[in-house]
């Protein structure tokens, strides 16, 4: 691809109409992707009982066609289009009037905005889908942590290698060492806060899919940006934690996903992690 080819479909907006219809597929892979877990865990767990479980109409990412929740009138191509067919709908299914909910268009104009800000930042080169596949997963992983406080390894993982191969190959600036550094570093450092936490209040205080994002973080960033991720992260988290239980709509016992604020961190880490770097590494 020349330069001048690039620059035109690489551009801002062509990646924000891009954005546009990844984000309708993240709506997607967001709602069915743990159902397709869920189904697969009873599957092993009535062949491992030596059961039978009641036969289901399979889900996959493709299969069955979407449809109304509420009245299951299936949409239609032309009720399916990013943004518009919400607005044109008036955000109410066509058939029974219930309303749809405003995350889907939210979910559609956040990926918009962040593949704008990946060609923004990265400029008009093929590099620049990568990280928009990096901004996606995220995203993906921050919405299932929020509904279901699961991390996916379907998801985490082929994220984390990503991260490794771009890095051996040459498609992004970091160099190898630091990608595979970042990785270890990435998982050990939650690994022993999770042990830490447990051995001092006798539970649980994290999944290991946390591990894993942050694993993933570090591959496609470095271990140089661990520190920010992490400090980003635990603030917000702790910012939002303590909000929610002062307001009363949150016991202090009850998990809060860690999920969405690693997402977060590492999207503010692929956008100033130079800044962030020269932060930390700055001479005192």
């Amino acid at each position: 691809m020349d330069a001048q080819t690039a620059g035109v479909f690489l551009s801002p907006i062509v990646l924000a109409l891009l954005g546009l219809c990844i984000g309708s597929f993240l709506n997607v892979v967001i709602h069915r992707l743990p159902l397709m877990m869920e189904h697969g865990w009873r599957v092993e767990s009535a062949e491992l009982l030596g059961v039978t479980i009641a036969a289901a109409e399979p889900v996959t990412l493709s299969a069955p066609r979407s449809r109304c929740p509420a009245c299951g009138h299936p949409i239609r191509w032309y009720e399916n289009i990013p943004l518009v067919s919400y607005l044109v709908l008036r955000g109410k299914c066509s058939a029974c009037k219930t309303p749809i909910s405003l995350r889907y268009p939210a979910i559609e104009l956040l990926t918009a905005l962040l593949f704008a800000a990946c060609g923004w930042h990265f400029g008009a080169q093929p590099a620049a889908l990568l990280w928009c596949g990096l901004a996606a997963t995220l995203v993906a992983l921050a919405f299932i942590d929020l509904d279901t406080q699961l991390l996916p390894d379907d998801l985490t993982l082929p994220l984390m290698w990503a991260g490794i191969v771009a890095s051996a190959l040459g498609w992004t600036s970091v160099p190898l060492a630091a990608s595979v550094g970042g990785a270890v570093a990435g998982y050990l450092s939650l690994w022993f806060v999770f042990h830490a936490y447990r051995l001092i209040r006798g539970k649980e205080g994290m999944g290991a899919g946390d591990f894993k994002l942050l694993a993933a973080l570090g591959a496609w960033m470095g271990w140089q940006l661990i520190p920010s991720i992490i400090l980003l992260s635990s603030a917000v988290g702790a910012f939002v934690g303590i909000g929610l239980i002062v307001l009363r709509r949150h016991d202090k016992d009850v998990p809060i996903p860690f999920g969405p604020y690693l997402a977060g961190g590492g999207l503010a880490a692929m956008f100033f992690g130079e800044q962030l770097t020269r932060l930390w590494l700055a001479p005192a």
